[in-house]
């Protein structure tokens, strides 16, 4: 009876807040926001409800500033908050990946006759310089020459028909590109410009050179200013993404421009870079490659060991790697769900650790874990909330570290340089078209500790305009 009274209360309580709020007028609401906040709102035409704000004191659970705390709103890279705490959590700070090695053949005198099989677990960190370490690590255990093929086994996920283009129609973008057990490089490649004025010609130089991918260089060379979108350049992919052709043209005034794309299917990629980076190597793969699922009755000839956990979620947030945190999302689903790993197990993953924390989900989408996505949606509070556990528990000291340090590196390198909050914001950004987003940590003039969260939803707001209205409330909160 107790408890029926108690929430006829709360529902009477929470009609006539209702009631007051839709009562108040512009002037009475917008005094609720900070001045500054509130005159840029007004120069860039930008309406309250875009903003939602959400700030905590750590010590004494104090909310100093909440506005549409309670909205869902579209995270962008916010969310890796979210998919990095939760595999701290699940997997701990010393987790690793491993990539394992077979043959079938013989090997004799470093000569493999046979076929090599390369079996991945979903480590999303083997970048170029990590790659020529596990190759060197295989050239020890006595391979030089492989006279069969590359057998890849990617099959620890399953990720069916990923279109890479569909979140933006840029298939092209690495920030589109899908997980994979066997991910090599983030399979990104730099197309490097050069214009040389005396020849009147364009150099295009890639890198890395992949044997499979074939360019095509039709740039003409102008006396024009070095600005514009891509300088100009337009790429134009085969049907099968494994011939790019540039056409378009390119300012003599650029001297150097670097574009950075992905092409090619996952496997035709890491064999492609497999090979590149063997040869240089002294080694010699004379096949080619096939997709197989390798099922192992005995201990793997060679295994390479990735970063730790801890170490790889400080590339994630400080840097937002898409491809490297939906590869994260798998693995939690792989480590407690049976194979193969999918995002909707990675979800069920999710929805399971804000029940267990009794994290309210109101208004909760949750997507692919990387905010790259139209459909994502958290509140601020529900961000702060995340924050403040993480703050609290075990892990705390390897997820701050992971996070950008104002005017020091990641995203926020630039951001508050040279300026009284250098290196007193821990924070996660978030951008796509018409979302901007920070939340993180501030430790404030008068030394005391914050949680915030920080939200826009409106036209055009990721071009500077968020930005502005992030440091404004960033600044009255250090003051506060």
């Amino acid at each position: 009876m107790k408890n029926k009274k108690g929430i006829l209360l709360l529902l009477f309580s929470l009609y006539f807040l209702f009631i007051y709020l839709t009562n108040l007028s512009a002037d009475e609401i917008t005094k609720l926001i900070p001045k500054k906040t509130q005159a840029i709102l007004s120069l860039r035409n930008l309406p309250a409800e875009s903003l939602s704000i959400h700030m905590v004191n750590i010590d004494s659970n104090e909310v100093v500033l909440s506005w549409n705390s309670m909205i869902p709103k579209n995270p962008a890279s916010v969310m890796k908050i979210l998919t990095t705490a939760i595999a701290l959590d699940k997997l701990g700070p010393t987790y690793q990946w491993h990539t394992d090695f077979y043959y079938r053949g013989t090997l004799e005198n470093e000569i493999l006759d046979g076929d090599l099989i390369m079996k991945g677990f979903g480590d999303p960190y083997l970048t170029s310089e990590k790659i020529w370490a596990m190759l060197r690590g295989l050239r020890k255990k006595g391979i030089k020459s492989i006279t069969g093929d590359l057998l890849l086994d990617d099959s620890y996920f399953s990720h069916p028909n990923y279109v890479p283009g569909a979140f933006d129609n840029e298939p092209l973008r690495t920030y589109n590109v899908g997980p994979n057990a066997l991910m090599f490089n983030f399979k990104a490649i730099e197309f490097h410009l050069e214009a040389n004025i005396k020849n009147k010609t364009v150099k295009l130089i890639q890198d890395p050179r992949l044997e499979n991918l074939s360019v095509v260089n039709k740039l003409i060379p102008i006396d024009q200013d070095c600005d514009g979108f891509q300088r100009g350049v337009r790429l134009i992919p085969n049907k099968t993404f494994n011939q790019l052709t540039f056409t378009g043209t390119f300012p003599y005034s650029c001297k150097d421009f670097s574009l950075y794309r992905s092409m090619l299917s996952h496997n035709e990629y890491t064999f492609a870079l497999f090979k590149n980076i063997w040869n240089q190597l002294g080694g010699e793969l004379l096949g080619s490659w096939r997709n197989i699922i390798f099922e192992p009755s005995v201990e793997p000839f060679f295994s390479y060991d990735s970063e730790s956990l801890s170490y790889v979620i400080g590339n994630i947030n400080k840097h937002s790697n898409n491809a490297m945190t939906r590869n994260l999302l798998l693995t939690l689903a792989a480590e407690k769900h049976p194979l193969p790993a999918t995002e909707e197990k990675g979800r069920m993953i999710v929805q399971e650790w804000l029940n267990d924390k009794a994290l309210n989900r109101t208004g909760f989408e949750y997507d692919n874990g990387a905010g790259l996505s139209r459909h994502s949606r958290l509140t601020t509070e529900q961000v702060t909330e995340i924050l403040l556990g993480v703050y609290k528990g075990p892990f705390m000291p390897e997820f701050m570290a992971s996070l950008s340090l104002s005017g020091l590196d990641g995203t926020m390198f630039e951001r508050f340089s040279d300026d009284e909050l250098t290196g007193k914001l821990h924070v996660k950004t978030g951008m796509i078209d018409h979302v901007s987003s920070m939340a993180g940590y501030l430790y404030s003039k008068n030394k005391k500790r914050y949680a915030f969260a920080i939200i826009q939803n409106y036209h055009d707001i990721h071009r500077g305009y968020g930005e502005e209205v992030q440091e404004s409330l960033v600044r009255w909160l250090y003051n506060y």
